[in-house]
């Protein structure tokens, strides 16, 4: 079976297993660890930042730097499409207590003037503008990138209403790949910053924050009141120091298998835009009259390739480690076969 449901579903190497069993360990919570601490202090100067925290993943990063950065009732910019917002159970505003105002992006990316207009006003009335969420690379849009230059535009009004920028960056080094820069400089308009071990850079658990000392040391303490202190976790840290070390550069092949997958899903009659194939996933749709999306999902399945239920008709396919390229080919024959 070919597996392109998402980069979640890798398997660790052979180098983070051994890992794994031979980590040094101690007990987080009195920061004893020594194999999280190596974690995060190298997650830090990956992406230029003072410190780091080891979570168990994503979504609980993104909520303790919400959580961190806000108080209740306050007011955050969110892209209306952004995982964040609609695909972390609502913990925004069930945990945090914060009023999301979404803007609509174009391919993931906010404009600096539709930020701004999102912005409520100084009143008594309103909400206080706290905090822009970013993603990157934006999912649902593709696993598009944010510019620099994009996101210096954000910075610049974020600065103009003394608002604070938090990156999801689940995905940041796929972006960095992509846009050919250093993790460092994407994460330097950022407050604070998540990425994701456990997706394409193939670790079985976690994610980092990383921002400032004191933001950091707040955050442990949010990362304690929802439970996500962990004992002796360099169990799990271990693989994450591999995947830094091992797994970032490799991710260029994710992007390739990912275009000739997109190139050969157009030339079967697959609708999808190019433009929006800037790293591991691929966003398709079947044409008015032709199978629906749900039947060719069935049909791929039925010749070996695993694929999500599409939403709202759209069919997702994400390349990873452990996808070659014959897979790809193979997965191009499979759909060939599948499309009447």
């Amino acid at each position: 079976m070919i597996d392109l449901r998402s980069d979640t579903i890798t398997q660790p190497t052979e180098a983070m297993r051994r890992a794994m069993t031979q980590a040094k360990l101690g007990d987080d919570y009195y920061r004893e660890d020594p194999t999280v601490r190596r974690l995060e202090a190298l997650s830090a100067e990956l992406l230029g930042q003072e410190a780091g925290l080891f979570v168990t993943s994503g979504t609980m990063g993104n909520l303790v730097s919400v959580l961190t950065h806000t108080r209740r009732g306050e007011a955050i910019i969110v892209e209306a499409s952004s995982h964040v917002y609609l695909h972390e159970n609502g913990g925004l505003a069930a945990l945090a207590g914060v009023l999301p105002r979404p803007v609509v992006g174009v391919r993931g990316v906010m404009a600096p003037e539709e930020i701004e207009a999102a912005l409520f006003d100084d009143e008594p009335l309103h909400s206080r503008n706290r905090l822009i969420c970013i993603e990157n690379t934006h999912n649902a849009a593709g696993g598009t990138c944010w510019s620099m230059a994009a996101l210096r535009a954000a910075r610049e009004v974020a600065d103009r209403h003394n608002l604070a920028i938090h990156v999801d960056g689940a995905r940041i080094f796929n972006a960095a790949v992509a846009l050919d820069l250093s993790p460092e400089r994407l994460a330097a308009p950022a407050d604070s910053l998540t990425f994701c071990l456990s997706k394409g850079l193939s670790c079985p658990y976690g994610s980092l924050i990383v921002g400032p000392q004191d933001f950091i040391a707040e955050a442990r303490r949010n990362r304690q009141l929802v439970g996500g202190g962990v004992r002796q976790a360099g169990v799990m840290a271990a693989a994450g120091i591999i995947a830094l070390e091992t797994m970032i550069e490799r991710l260029a092949e994710d992007h390739h298998h990912a275009q000739l997958l997109a190139e050969g899903l157009l030339a079967l009659g697959l609708e999808l835009e190019l433009e929006s194939v800037q790293t591991n996933m691929v966003f398709c749709q079947m044409p008015a009259g032709k199978l629906t999306p749900e039947e060719l999902v069935r049909r791929l399945g039925e010749l070996g390739v695993q694929i999500n239920p599409p939403r709202g008709g759209r069919i997702r396919l994400v390349t990873h480690y452990g996808i070659t390229e014959d897979d790809i080919r193979r997965t191009l024959r499979a759909a060939e076969r599948a499309l009447p």
